[in-house]
């Protein structure tokens, strides 16, 4: 067999070359649609079949709650807090988590719990409820499957809250925080089940709705407008400082609560935007020396209080959003994987300057003097476990 010539074979490595050059670069150019297009489940949410539901009478439904979660001592802190979690579950093959997920588990109690719940320890005892929240995915489209999902989610948030409300909250004042996908379910539990309700309204101290877009026109509660205010939203979405196109991104993506329940588009309106440096929604810029402590809680053990990083931020509302500047210590640097980089960040740039806006506007509400005061049920633990039985004739 006659061999090939020798610029047949350069031809040829040249042409594997080039081949391979171009699938690098597609791979770069379409990344993200490739991993969405992954984590897309593949079948319309009306056909699929959702986990099943939890039960919220059952300690095995919550990430978090005291023990025993109806009663509690003087000593514990004076506020309840009812913490919704951010997106934790990837999917992949399931539009919505089921609740005992252990990769979800495992990122809540590693990553969000320490960071976004950890700055409400010392305010309150954390009710953080499971649910069956809405894939990643859902959050990376417009699609009215994902849609589907995301309102599937909220009918558990909602059980939950009643559980609380019902057997656990005994009068006591109460905090909301929700973080993004959280944030977005708490705004309209707030909505549907808080504002339109007396003694509940009477009892919330705040409620904070972190990387949450919440309409400046049809805000469920008023704004928190100045430090100190009980009773009020603070809500705002955050971008890196100079970055227009993630923030033109935010307005025309961001989905809310319509009046029939349906989740839509903003449609030009604009966000509330808290400023957390500042304690108020306010579009004055809030120099770095206003911020009290940013934190890396990551992995830390629950409820072990992190060092603080002052002074890492500077912060402005412009149009809605709220611009923060790069922080300034590398222990505040986006980590993970592609899924892990499009979920909420493994630390928070305001950790300390939410715990003191918090425990300022709790103060508040129970310094009023017409605010009801829970009365601590009568706990004593009496342990029967090796006490002789006496029959009595």
């Amino acid at each position: 067999m006659a061999e090939r010539p020798k610029g047949f074979k350069r031809w040829l490595v040249a042409g594997l070359l080039a081949f391979t050059a171009v699938v690098v670069v597609a791979g770069v150019v379409w990344r993200d649609d490739i991993q969405r297009t992954g984590l897309d489940p593949k079948v319309p949410f009306q056909t699929y079949d959702p986990p099943p539901a939890p039960d919220y009478g059952q300690p095995s439904s919550w990430y978090l709650s005291p023990n025993p979660p109806n009663a509690w001592r003087a000593s514990d802190p004076p506020a309840d807090i009812f913490f919704l979690s951010p997106t934790t579950f990837d999917g992949g093959g399931d539009w919505n988590s089921p609740i005992g997920d252990a990769r979800s588990a495992r990122i809540f109690q590693r990553t969000m719990a320490p960071n976004y719940a950890g700055p409400f320890v010392r305010v309150g005892r954390l009710f953080a409820p499971r649910y069956r929240q809405a894939s990643l995915y859902t959050l990376l489209t417009l699609r009215d499957d994902a849609r589907d999902a995301r309102r599937f989610a909220y009918d558990d948030v909602a059980a939950a809250f009643r559980q609380y409300r019902d057997e656990y909250n005994k009068g006591r004042p109460f905090i909301i925080v929700g973080v993004e996908q959280g944030g977005v379910l708490a705004a309209r539990l707030l909505a549907e089940e808080i504002a339109p309700h007396a003694r509940m309204s009477r009892l919330i101290a705040a409620a904070y709705l972190i990387e949450t877009p919440v309409p400046a026109d049809a805000s469920p509660l008023p704004p928190c407008l100045r430090r100190g205010q009980p009773g009020c939203v603070a809500a705002w979405v955050s971008v890196r400082q100079g970055d227009a196109d993630r923030a033109k991104a935010i307005l025309d993506r961001s989905l809310v609560w319509g009046p029939t329940g349906q989740l839509e588009n903003l449609n030009g309106r604009l966000p509330l935007c808290f400023n957390p440096l500042l304690g108020a929604v306010s579009d004055q810029p809030a120099p770095a020396r206003l911020n009290l402590g940013a934190a890396n809680a990551t992995g830390l053990e629950w409820g072990a209080r992190p060092p603080f990083l002052s002074r890492q931020v500077s912060a402005v509302c412009e149009g809605g959003v709220l611009h923060v500047s790069r922080p300034k210590s590398t222990a505040l640097r986006r980590t993970g994987s592609w899924a892990d980089r499009r979920k909420v960040p493994g630390y928070n740039l305001f950790y300390a300057d939410l715990e003191a806006d918090a425990k300022a506007r709790l103060a508040a509400l129970m310094a009023e003097p017409d605010f009801p005061r829970a009365t601590p049920p009568v706990i004593e633990v009496v342990d029967i476990t090796n006490t002789p039985l006496r029959r009595i004739d």
